[in-house]
């Protein structure tokens, strides 16, 4: 990669100086991991930065009990940087939906570039607080219906992470026992839903490919505000 793509594909790093990109190209390297792969175990946290280059991953929590979905990241979304910051053990860990490919840095390096650019430390904090204020948005989730929650969750992934194709926006096509705990419903509410927006020619999902298209994001942005 070249520092212009790199400051395009990376929001973090959109407003970082040329010397910045440079460097962190110099200094990063590349890993790769298959679908179910664990990227970051629990005992991991706090040692490393990771951009995603392409490919979907999820934040999952794992206890005794059960394990839960909290977030889901894709191409151009970088993990791992707030645990250098805050040093808080996690009880979390990343897991490839699919094949993605990354980069990524050490602890310290990334410290280093924090230090050398400001720019670069006013973009983290600003993504920090749309992280936290999407945080928010989601606890307050539980005073909408369900349908509208899960069709918030896809307009976000296709505004976000959409690819438009000839079939509509295509997104990854999440398990059904993700969306439900992303969107704090059942898994028979989400199959439901999801019947229901099938039905109705808004959305398309190929098993094949995994892949889901939102056929047509306007009406489905129309819909959802009247609910």
């Amino acid at each position: 990669m070249e520092p212009p793509e790199v400051s395009e594909l990376f929001p973090l790093f959109s407003t970082a100086s040329e010397r910045t990109l440079a460097w962190f190209l110099e200094i990063a390297g590349e890993l790769e991991f298959a679908k179910d792969e664990v990227i970051i175990k629990e005992s991991d946290w706090g040692k490393s930065v990771f951009a995603i280059v392409s490919g979907w991953v999820k934040l999952q929590h794992r206890s005794e009990e059960e394990t839960v979905t909290l977030e889901i990241f894709s191409e151009g979304d970088c993990f791992g940087e707030m645990a250098i910051l805050d040093e808080v053990p996690r009880s979390c860990e990343i897991i490839a939906l699919s094949e993605v490919r990354l980069l990524t840095i050490s602890a310290q390096r990334f410290l280093q570039l924090l230090l050398k650019d400001p720019q670069l430390q006013q973009r983290l904090l600003q993504l920090s607080f749309r992280r936290i204020n999407r945080f928010y948005c989601r606890c307050q989730m539980h005073r909408q219906s369900a349908k509208k929650r899960l069709i918030d969750l896809l307009l976000f992934l296709a505004e976000n992470y959409g690819k438009s194709t000839e079939k509509g926006t295509e997104i990854f096509q999440l398990s059904d026992q993700d969306i439900a705990d992303l969107t704090d419903i059942s898994v028979a509410e989400t199959q439901q839903i999801l019947e229901t927006l099938d039905n109705k020619d808004w959305l398309d999902i190929d098993r094949d490919s995994q892949s889901l298209y939102l056929v047509n994001l306007k009406q489905l942005s129309h819909f959802v505000r009247q609910l």
